[in-house]
């Protein structure tokens, strides 16, 4: 972040000072990061106090000070140096806090208001210094090409972007605060709950480029509709300037439609030279698989370099991730990259952010798919193609583990059941399914009807539960997926899976 001052700080956010005088306000000066956990208050910083389900931040906001935070943002007076914003009775005053009541009470929608004009004051202030914004949207994949964008840009300048899925009304503004003047990009990602959404995010830091990857059916219990998403993740490319760049896969239709949503300049990706939208402006030749569903393919460009093409193997897995490294390319190609830059770049980048396919061969030769972070119904494919990849190429038994996907609505049942279908006929070896709900019976419903492997799919109550199974019934060398939404839990089930035969695992064979 910039150094502030309290008082500046209190203007911008149009709060009140507690506990500080304003002529010491005037001289005390934030000059570290800003932390919504206590615990990880740097000196100088700012210390953000959100009222939470089960605990409530103002009551750390003193320690968060004894441990070197400069003063806090806060909904009430706490004791220390504070600036405190309150909660308006009508909340459409304030575009954002409008946007975001759906999900939080008064005072959590009027700091996250607060923290989010905070974030565009020094977003406009870096902006005006050369910063260039990338937002990056779409139903599933965006942190595995948040992650992708970082690799690639970085041999170019200095790269802030979100660690994990900090994407929402706290991580996205967070992320931005993370920006200082050295800073060259800023890497976005843009989810969405709500309608609105997306164009609020956007209007906090604006993209110079916008990346929108796929429309699916994530948070299609929020939506309603595949359309509603789609014109939700419209929103990105109608938020990019006539001066900026709008980067589209062309592959999806619904996103290839969105070139009529700006008036940015479009550059297409593809996994063909031509689409129904056109020609790609970056495209994939053929792709092929590793043993460890690494995807090989020649990236070609017609933008900047014409012509060029270059041989890519990718360092993260699943097919899935040709599309995402696309659209990164595209990017750096943009911000002035060569397709060498690039390529090499690609190659070094593994997964980053945390259960988001990291594959792990345990001492023993188990392969273990940790991808338990988030799961949508494209996600869940994504992931049980790459497990019958792998298993395939190396002959060996296959299981999915899969907890529930969430947000799905009226259409859960009907996923569900698809899920467990779709492993029978990808010939997944084993189906442990985690959970007794509805959704999960589903799941296992499908897959005992779906064919004559009855005895390949199992329920089990919970993860405990199901690590039970695999440390009674893996063997050498089978290759395990382990996939849910995160709310189920299944992330504490693959570092338990990992490190039963290889002490901390990590690393091993990637």
């Amino acid at each position: 972040m910039i150094a502030l001052t309290l008082a500046q700080i209190a203007d911008i956010v149009g709060g009140e000072l507690a506990d500080i005088s304003p002529q010491d306000a005037a001289r005390l000066c934030v000059t570290g990061t800003v932390e919504f956990d206590s615990r990880k208050v740097t000196p100088g910083g700012l210390f953000l106090a959100l009222p939470g389900a089960r605990t409530d931040g103002h009551d750390y906001a003193a320690a968060a000070v004894a441990a070197g935070a400069a003063a806090v943002l806060a909904a009430r007076p706490v004791g220390v140096p504070a600036v405190v914003v309150t909660p308006r009775r009508d909340p459409t005053h304030d575009a954002l806090a409008a946007v975001f009541q759906h999900d939080h009470d008064g005072s959590g929608a009027a700091v996250l208001s607060a923290l989010a004009k905070l974030a565009a004051a020094v977003a406009a202030e870096l902006i005006s210094k050369g910063l260039t914004v990338i937002g990056v949207t779409g139903s599933s994949g965006k942190t595995s090409t948040k992650d992708l964008l970082a690799a690639v840009l970085a041999p170019l300048g200095e790269v802030v972007a979100p660690p994990g899925s900090f994407n929402n009304e706290l991580g996205h503004p967070w992320t931005v605060l993370r920006a200082t003047p050295s800073t060259d990009y800023l890497v976005l990602e843009l989810s969405a709950r709500h309608p609105g959404n997306i164009a609020a995010l956007a209007a906090i830091a604006p993209p110079k480029i916008g990346v929108v990857l796929n429309v699916g059916t994530a948070h299609l219990g929020e939506f309603g509709s595949r359309e509603a998403i789609a014109a939700t993740k419209a929103e990105l490319p109608q938020a990019i300037p006539d001066t900026g760049v709008v980067i589209l896969n062309a592959d999806d239709p619904e996103v290839a439609a969105m070139a009529d949503k700006t008036a940015a300049r479009i550059v297409r990706v593809s996994r063909h030279p031509r689409t129904d939208a056109g020609p790609s402006d970056v495209w994939a030749g053929p792709v092929t698989l590793d043993e460890l569903a690494r995807p090989r393919f020649t990236l070609h460009t017609d933008r900047h370099e014409r012509g060029a093409a270059a041989e890519v193997q990718l360092g993260v897995h699943g097919e899935h991730q040709v599309g995402n490294a696309l659209c990164a390319a595209a990017v750096a190609f943009e911000c002035g990259a060569r397709i060498e830059q690039v390529v090499a770049s690609l190659a070094g980048a593994g997964p980053v952010s945390g259960h988001r396919m990291h594959v792990t061969t345990r001492a023993d030769g188990v392969t273990v798919i940790d991808d338990a972070y988030n799961a949508n119904p494209d996600s869940m494919q994504a992931g049980l193609q790459a497990l019958a990849s792998i298993a395939h190429s190396r002959r060996r038994r296959s299981w999915a583990v899969l907890g529930e996907m969430a947000e799905l609505g009226a259409d859960a049942i009907t996923e569900h059941d698809r899920v467990g279908r779709l492993a029978v006929r990808l010939d997944v070896s084993r189906l442990v399914v985690v959970g007794t709900g509805r959704s999960m019976s589903a799941m296992h419903h499908g897959a005992v009807t779906e064919g004559p492997r009855r005895a390949e799919a199992t329920m089990v109550a919970d993860a405990e539960a199901a690590l039970a199974l695999l440390r009674a019934e893996l063997r050498p060398g089978d290759v395990v997926l382990i996939k849910a939404s995160n709310a189920a839990g299944l992330g504490a089930l693959a570092d338990a899976l990992i490190a039963d035969v290889s002490g901390d695992g990590r690393g091993a064979g990637r």
